[in-house]
């Protein structure tokens, strides 16, 4: 599993370079896991005779070993066995019988369908589905020419299976004893990829090769790793995020216990001990001037009434548009409007943040949890004035990333602070540190109108999110710029005419990050319960409603259809039960949800819901199954509790006691119908968690008659629905 290798420790602190490091671990390990070497030295490697890989995914070694390298992090989504199956498909070899390794940063590990080596928006099986197929189909070709070759008969006389080429008469060769001839060999540009009938691993239930590490203890998360003579790190913040140190007495904390030292970055004060307790016993002590800067004006109402304003005055950037809306509407023969807000909300990723860097000789050592490996490169380099090449990081499993761990602040404190102590350093977060300086969900208003003629019929509609743009803020988006992750799900499938959908993006004040699905939280919300509004003012029941606008997306109405039947719609609930759906087609997966909920006290208590997902091809349904529950849990949370308040630019809520999580006691059951599909692979990781909340939602209208458009849905936000 993933390891921490003590050489590479060494290699930073006497100043060897990686190149240097790679070719003195080669000769003296007999073999080199590809987690280490990055392409760019693969032919150093290969000179020292013992690192057999024709190319980035693939390490075979002399003794058969053989290695997958999952180019994306483990957060408990399953690509740590789902990447190394598309390889293992094409190469022949027992997914069971097989390594895995967490890829280092390199550009052949790039996303393409998000420019950089990110783990996010469930691209990870859309975007390895081809080129790890053909890098394991090239590995087989390369290791047949091998034996081919080596036996001097023609290579279409053998085959490659279970980890070995097979010829006539019985003769066989494991793929170590070919590894290096193959190696030597010209990487073939095309290879014949197999036919999905013919697969023996891709879409078949695999158990996940990671959990009896995280089982038995033995898988290193970042709160897990130890260094030789590591020292720990709590870091005091400004409770108003964006503020600065204007002076801080230290004398107090240097006197405790186990304190080694308490250093200024640019983010805060440090104190370094011993260990983490000591450390965090010892910053309680510290007092600390601060300069909280505009922050501090930021309050909840404030940042609301900004965006409505916004909506109304600012530059209206279009999404799409199709027909005369505007000119229908005026004609129509009844009109709906309603406005939907979502508040900020926080990623609350179980194991709070953390990293461990070690800053020796102009070179730095990261070892951590990262969802973004070039970003963490590039930040830390640019912090500490030395060069990316200079800079070796390795990703251990993430106790939770939900977008929060694409961030790159507390990795660069960490080196930041090594550096000013000249030690390895851990820093860790506590749970208050990570829920008040969160780059938090922004907050959204949707604001949407429709026409309808006088038979009901939906002839005209607009759509408007006004919201912050994390992309500006993260990837500095021009101006006026369209944001794709503001306008995921902004447009539903549905036939209607005449339509006009556009965004507003206004900087309320606070930082803003990507969270579990991004905007399609906020517009399948609005989307999803408007369209239900739409049905009560035509006097339609909704899910035929729904039909009647889906005659030219028959994926969308298949999966609708499955889950109005899973769910018994139209027959009657349950006593003291009732029922709502949504749907949306989200990362190329069309999904439709039906919740069937009870109310006590004023709120939803949500007994069961029923998930039909039509992905096309899957490479893990066992993983799909559990990212679909993960998913729906992770949107209850914020549908029925999630809330960041903000009172002086202070954050109010700390810990699990004021931010509530979903306990398992609340878990709904969960039904799963996917369907089967030759299409081209969806993402599955998040889909599920934007339509709970308006599933909920219209729930809560067939057992009350009130329309929640605000989320969360507390008692508060009921009572004055």
């Amino acid at each position: 599993m993933n390891t921490i290798n003590k050489s590479e420790i060494a290699a930073v602190s006497s100043g060897l370079s990686r190149r240097s490091f790679l070719q003195t671990s080669a000769v003296a390990s007999g073999g080199l896991m590809l987690g280490i070497a990055l392409p760019s030295l693969v032919r150093e490697a290969q000179a020292a005779g013992t690192l057999h890989t024709p190319n980035a995914w693939v390490h075979i070694a002399d003794d058969n070993t053989i290695t997958l390298l999952s180019a994306r992090s483990e957060m408990g989504q399953g690509v740590y066995t789902s990447m190394p199956m598309l390889i293992a498909e094409e190469l022949n070899v027992d997914i069971r019988n097989i390594k895995v390794a967490i890829a280092p940063p390199g550009k052949v590990y790039v996303n393409a369908l998000l420019g950089a080596q990110i783990t996010g928006g469930s691209t990870s099986v859309r975007d390895g589905w081809e080129k790890l197929r053909i890098a394991g189909a090239q590995v087989r070709e390369m290791l047949i020419s091998a034996a081919a070759d080596k036996w001097k008969v023609d290579r279409s006389t053998l085959r490659a299976e279970n980890g070995m080429v097979i010829g006539a008469g019985g003769k066989k060769a494991t793929y170590g004893s070919l590894a290096a001839a193959a190696s030597a060999l010209p990487v073939p540009e095309k290879v014949a990829l197999k036919d999905p009938k013919d697969f023996t691993i891709v879409g078949k239930r695999t158990k996940r090769l990671d959990t009896p590490a995280k089982v038995n203890g033995t898988a290193t998360f970042g709160i897990d790793v130890k260094l030789p003579g590591m020292v720990y790190a709590s870091l005091e913040q400004c409770p108003v995020i964006g503020g600065t140190v204007k002076s801080f007495d230290a004398v107090k904390a240097k006197a405790m216990p186990g304190v080694i030292d308490v250093v200024q970055i640019p983010d805060g004060v440090a104190v370094v001990a011993d260990t983490y307790w000591h450390a965090k016993k010892a910053r309680e002590a510290l007092v600390v001037e601060w300069d909280e800067g505009a922050g501090a004006a930021l309050n909840d109402k404030g940042m609301q009434d900004s965006i409505r304003a916004a909506s109304a005055s600012g530059k209206p950037i279009l999404i799409k548009a199709n027909g005369d809306a505007a000119g229908v509407m005026k004609n129509a023969t009844k009109i709906v409007r309603a406005e939907y807000t979502l508040p900020l909300v926080a990623h609350a990723a179980l194991e709070p943040m953390n990293f461990t860097a070690h800053v020796a000789n102009g070179k730095c050592l990261l070892i951590g949890p990262t969802q973004f490996q070039q970003g963490a490169e590039g930040a830390t380099a640019a912090a500490l004035g030395i060069k990316p090449e200079d800079i070796t990081l390795q990703t251990t499993f993430l106790g939770g990333g939900f977008g929060r761990r694409l961030e790159l602040d507390f990795i660069v404190q960490a080196a930041q602070i090594s550096k000013a102590v000249g030690k390895p350093v851990k820093l860790l977060w506590t749970r208050e540190d990570d829920t008040t300086h969160d780059f938090y969900r922004p907050m959204a208003l949707n604001q949407l109108a429709a026409g309808l003629d006088a038979d009901g019929k939906l002839v005209a509609m607009t759509f408007r999110v006004t919201s912050q743009s994390v992309t500006q803020r993260a990837f500095g988006l021009p101006k006026d710029t369209l944001d794709a992750f503001m306008a995921e799900a902004a447009v539903p499938l549905y036939g209607v005419p005449n339509t006009s959908h556009d965004m507003v993006i206004h900087d309320a004040g606070m930082r803003v990050g990507y969270w579990r699905a991004v905007s399609h939280n906020m517009n399948a919300f609005a989307n999803e319960s408007f369209i239900d509004e739409l049905a009560s003012a035509a006097g339609k029941e909704p899910y035929a409603y729904r039909m009647s606008l889906l005659g030219a997306q028959p994926r969308m109405a298949n999966v609708l259809k499955t889950a109005a039947e899973k769910s018994g719609w139209g027959t009657p609930a349950p006593a003291g039960r009732f029922r709502g759906m949504a749907m949306m087609e989200g990362y190329d997966t069309y999904m439709a949800q039906v919740a069937e909920i009870s109310m006590k006290d004023g709120v939803p208590v949500v007994h069961k819901v029923w998930v039909v997902a039509d992905l096309g091809r899957m490479v893990n349904p066992d993983t799909v199954e559990a990212q679909l529950q993960s998913s729906v849990a992770f949107g209850l949370t914020a549908a029925l509790y999630g809330e960041i308040n903000l009172v002086a630019g202070r954050v109010q809520q700390t810990n699990f006691h004021q931010y509530q999580i979903l306990r398992m006691n609340e878990a709904p059951v969960i039904d799963i119908t996917l369907v089967p599909s030759t299409e081209k692979p969806g993402g599955i990781g998040e889909p599920a968690t934007a339509l709970i909340g308006p599933a909920i939602a219209n729930a809560v209208f067939a057992a009350t008659s009130k329309r929640l458009r605000k989320m969360p849905f507390t008692q508060a936000n009921i009572a004055s629905a």
